[in-house]
């Protein structure tokens, strides 16, 4: 072999000498033994072959705790723009998976980028050289270093999935308001700091606050951020974008996504909520999964918030009300509904010498009665019949605690019989599919492997199976999810039934009360013969709908 020429993509050989770019890379996903798969020793037995060969070492460029699937690495994109620059014209690897694991990607470079730019590639251990013919192992090489790379993904997924259905903590940092246990990482504790922080911010939220209105009050109690508290404890180093545009008085300001995602992580009702993110493979974090495709394992830890007043949480970032023109907010806001077309009540004031509060339809104030009735109600009438039938509830879980929870717990027991069977044959038929679709997964690599599929097919075959597979681990998690809540119907019937009882003599209503006890309030309305309309107003509570309706006349 000629060491001192070079060759250009057509195999023409002209004058000149080799500048070398030795390339390494190591990430955990490799699981390479032995001293020889490290950074330094990679280096080492490339600067030796280099030198022997009489090659001089332009550069050298290492990514070390990147995966091979990511072809965003650092040193690798400056190793690239060298070679634009003509810097470089040889590139020399330990073995075709230090350049990469993507198999497209890094046979788009071995076959287009490298001889576009005159650069011969050798990759060493793999007898892999570009200058010379005998190359075709390559491709197969690529699909197999990629296919190592999927089984380790699916591996640590699978891993990951398996931590989360036994509700242990994976993530890198403890939820605002826990630390992690100092003797288990996997298990969190109550932060005594930051913890009343977390329970001031849902009483804000209890009382019908949303995010925006908690943001400024935190802004002006000073209370520092997340990010600050993570950078003081030397658990991170970062800087929100108001700390970087306000060293001073940036730390106090507080997200509105960072508020929102706090009301809504079950960590602070005691449960551990995981795989909230959609991942695919060589992509990475594709996008957020809704609440109900979380995998969440209850009473893993000291919780902060009780389950219920987190349910109500919920319904309310659900249906924001909106506040009225002076910026008070409604009573009622976010619990009105009409019983006709669903939509929210709203709440105005009458144009009469004496101005009332009404609510109506919003739909009927949009597009009028074509579409719906008013479903008017004055305020003052919603009111008192909410409290009455409040204090109603309260007066008979009194004399009789074990009768009201009887009845709560029984209203609905043959329904939650079938359907809790229901979705044990579901959730039965969805884990066989899944074991099913795996085994054709194994067949697709093999026929792939040994030729007796295209590529094309293969990925086509691999994108279906693939999204099937993905909508069935969405079901099947939901699924036990919602079979693990029929366990928990129990509790809630005492725990409603507590609360209650503490209402017997409630004299007013507030938004914290209201909105603890109360799911929904819808308002029917039926017209009769002679225009009257009957207004009746329907009472959902948080645990179970009352089948009461208490109904007012209205001309």
């Amino acid at each position: 072999m000629m060491n001192t020429m070079m060759y250009d993509a057509m195999g023409a050989a002209f004058a000149g000498t080799y500048r070398a770019a030795i390339y390494c890379r190591l990430s955990k996903d490799d699981d390479l033994q032995g001293e020889s798969a490290s950074i330094a020793n990679q280096r080492d037995m490339l600067e030796s072959y280099c030198k022997q060969q009489g090659w001089e070492v332009a550069a050298i460029y290492q990514d070390d705790g990147y995966t091979g699937l990511n072809m965003e690495r650092p040193d690798l994109q400056r190793m690239l723009k060298a070679i634009e620059r003509k810097q470089i014209n040889l590139v020399i690897t330990k073995d075709l998976s230090r350049l990469g694991r993507n198999y497209l990607q890094t046979g788009h470079l071995i076959e287009d980028f490298f001889p576009r730019h005159n650069v011969r590639y050798i990759a060493m251990n793999d007898g892999i050289d570009t200058m010379r013919e005998n190359n075709d192992i390559a491709p197969f090489k690529n699909i197999l270093n990629e296919m190592y790379s999927r089984d380790i993904s699916k591996k640590v997924h699978s891993s990951y999935v398996l931590k989360a259905h036994q509700g242990q903590f994976t993530g890198c940092l403890a939820p605002f308001g826990y630390r992690k246990d100092p003797n288990d990482k996997n298990h969190l504790v109550v932060d005594e700091e930051t913890a009343p922080i977390v329970r001031q911010i849902f009483q804000w939220a209890l009382a019908g606050h949303g995010p925006n209105f908690i943001q400024r009050r935190l802004e002006e109690g000073r209370v520092p951020c997340p990010t600050w508290w993570n950078r003081e404890r030397k658990l991170r180093n970062t800087r929100t974008k108001w700390e970087k545009k306000d060293p001073i008085n940036g730390k106090y300001v507080w997200d509105f996504s960072v508020i929102k995602d706090l009301l809504m992580n079950p960590v602070y009702t005691g449960a551990i909520a995981s795989q909230k993110k959609v991942y695919k493979f060589k992509i990475g974090t594709i996008g957020d999964k809704q609440p109900q495709d979380w995998i969440v394992v209850e009473n893993q830890h000291e919780a902060l918030i009780d389950r219920m007043s987190f349910e109500i949480v919920q319904e309310k970032l659900k249906s924001r009300q909106r506040q009225g023109q002076n910026g008070e907010i409604s009573l009622f806001g976010g619990l009105l509904k009409c019983g006709e077309c669903g939509k929210a009540l709203t709440i105005r004031a009458t144009n009469a010498k004496y101005p009332q509060k009404i609510y109506a339809c919003k739909t009927y104030n949009a597009y009028g009665k074509n579409h719906c009735t008013q479903h008017r109600i004055e305020y003052d009438t919603l009111y008192q019949l909410v409290l009455e039938q409040i204090r109603a509830c309260a007066q008979a879980a009194l004399q009789d605690e074990e009768a009201v929870k009887s009845k709560l717990s029984n209203s609905c027991k043959a329904e939650q019989k079938a359907q809790q069977k229901s979705l044990e044959r579901s959730l039965s038929k969805a884990e066989e599919r899944l074991s099913v679709l795996d085994k054709m997964v194994s067949r697709l690599y093999e026929d792939l492997t040994m030729g007796r599929i295209s590529e094309d097919n293969f990925n086509q075959m691999m994108a279906k199976t693939q999204k099937e597979q993905a909508e069935l681990k969405q079901q099947a998690a939901r699924q036990r999810r919602e079979l693990a809540g029929e366990m928990q119907e129990a509790g809630d019937a005492r725990q409603w039934t507590e609360a209650i009882k503490a209402c017997a003599n409630l004299t007013e209503l507030d938004a914290i009360t209201l909105n603890r006890l109360v799911k929904e309030i819808i308002v029917h309305e039926r017209i009769d013969e002679e225009g009257t309309r009957h207004i009746s107003v329907e009472i959902h509570f948080n645990l179970k709908p009352l089948p009461e309706a208490t109904e007012a006349i209205a001309v």
